[in-house]
């Protein structure tokens, strides 16, 4: 009988194998693709390589398929796993994302990001009933990557981005439009990457290059945090 019950063998191998197949979160996503910016700021991967990886970061769901994607660039995998509760994942998102994530929200009334402003890392807009403006055609970039999180219910939420940033868009709509203009690779690798994730129900979403408007010295304002 003690022979049967000394025989757990399998636990270990599952053990080991479990880290890779995980469903990863938004804060593995959140490292993952910090690893890639620096590599694209390094000039270890080229736009297009960069845009590839990019696109595939938000299509794959578990963390060893995350790994791969970082496998031949010079850092630490292993270490951008999961490795707290899920109690605290907010708390790593906001550290990997470089601060807080700024919320906007609209029900049954208007609101609006635009001007001269500095967009964090991370944004979520909610608009219910409501109309919600997001202009980054003058926004200061202080990160390489800036992601849009939104909800619309029954609202509007319009993202309008200069022409020489990269703009990437994941995301479907319910009797709802969710549209992404004018996606595409920006030429300046130093550019900006605004990558906007959305679902609408009974509402719209749209985001947008905004003709005739571009931001230049790019690499300056990437580096300069403080002016």
């Amino acid at each position: 009988m003690e022979k049967h019950t000394a025989a757990p063998a399998p636990a270990p191998s599952g053990g080991a194998a479990a880290p890779s197949g995980l469903r990863a979160s938004d804060a593995d996503r959140d490292r993952i693709a910090q690893i890639l910016s620096d590599a694209l700021a390094e000039g270890r991967l080229t736009s297009e390589e960069h845009s590839e990886r990019l696109d595939t970061l938000y299509a794959v769901k578990t963390v060893g398929e995350l790994d791969l994607l970082v496998r031949d660039l010079p850092a630490d995998t292993g270490g951008h796993r999961p490795a707290a509760p899920a109690a605290p994942a907010v708390a790593a998102t906001a550290a990997a994302a470089g601060g807080p994530v700024e919320t906007v929200v609209a029900v049954c009334s208007s609101s609006a990001r635009k001007g001269r402003w500095r967009p964090g890392a991370r944004t979520r807009a909610v608009s219910v009933m409501g109309d919600i403006t997001i202009d980054l055609t003058e926004a200061v970039f202080e990160q390489q990557v800036t992601e849009i999180t939104v909800t619309s219910v029954l609202g509007n939420v319009e993202v309008l981005v200069p022409e020489n940033v990269t703009l990437r868009g994941y995301g479907s709509g319910v009797l709802g439009n969710f549209e992404v203009r004018g996606e595409g690779v920006a030429t300046d690798p130093q550019a900006p990457v605004v990558i906007v994730r959305g679902f609408a129900l009974l509402g719209n979403i749209e985001a947008r290059p905004k003709r005739g408007s571009r931001l230049v010295d790019l690499a300056a304002k990437l580096r300069k945090h403080l002016d």
